[in-house]
């Protein structure tokens, strides 16, 4: 499935990811995911998407992205627009798939294999566009999750599917070092404001 000679890019869709890793059971460490691809080719590029809501003072994300950013991936946000729908609930939008679909076709003469994490259909076309351009095409989701988190339509156009599940060992955080590293955070905060070097 992997060449060594070729060069690759990572293209996350981190709600989706997020959405599937949660229906999993496991959280995806961050660190281990570059260095699994790393091993497969010639990483060139890992890119993060994510809608972030701005009015928020604190998000639970910010950590994950700013984490991120300093580590080895280009984090592309933007912001996540709120509305009321037809039966009056609050409803948050943030599609980054545009971004995304842009990124990959500007790599499209670099790349030579896209590993893009996410199940959602409308990528499919996205899949068709790279392979029409000569280029490999890899989706990351899951089957196993209730319900599956991958479009029939995208799996089917992608050139290798992979199963999130069949990576969890791989990239998957050991749920004890997130224990210890919540007491950690707990210990730090009695005796010192967090310095916030996180490893995701």
């Amino acid at each position: 499935m992997f060449d060594q000679r070729e060069k690759i890019a990572l293209f996350i869709d981190g709600a989706n990811l997020y959405a599937a890793s949660r229906g999993l059971g496991f959280d995806i460490d961050y660190r281990k995911m570059l260095r699994s691809f790393q091993d497969r080719g010639y990483l060139l590029r890992a890119y993060y998407y994510t809608a972030l809501i701005e009015d928020n003072e604190y998000s639970s994300i910010r950590p994950l992205i700013d984490w991120l950013d300093y580590n080895g991936y280009r984090v592309v946000t933007k912001p996540a627009r709120e509305f009321t729908d037809a039966s009056g609930r609050r409803r948050i939008k943030g599609n980054m798939d545009i971004e995304l679909a842009v990124d990959a076709m500007e790599l499209v003469d670099t790349v030579d294999h896209f590993v893009l994490f996410s199940g959602d259909g409308d990528f499919r076309s996205l899949v068709a566009a790279l392979q029409r351009k000569g280029r490999k095409v890899s989706v990351v989701s899951t089957l196993t999750s209730s319900p599956p988190m991958i479009s029939d339509d995208l799996r089917r156009q992608a050139d290798h599917f992979i199963e999130l599940a069949s990576l969890k060992a791989e990239i998957g955080r050991d749920p004890a070092e997130r224990e210890a590293r919540i007491a950690r955070r707990m210990e730090a905060e009695d005796v010192a404001p967090a310095d916030g070097d996180d490893d995701y």
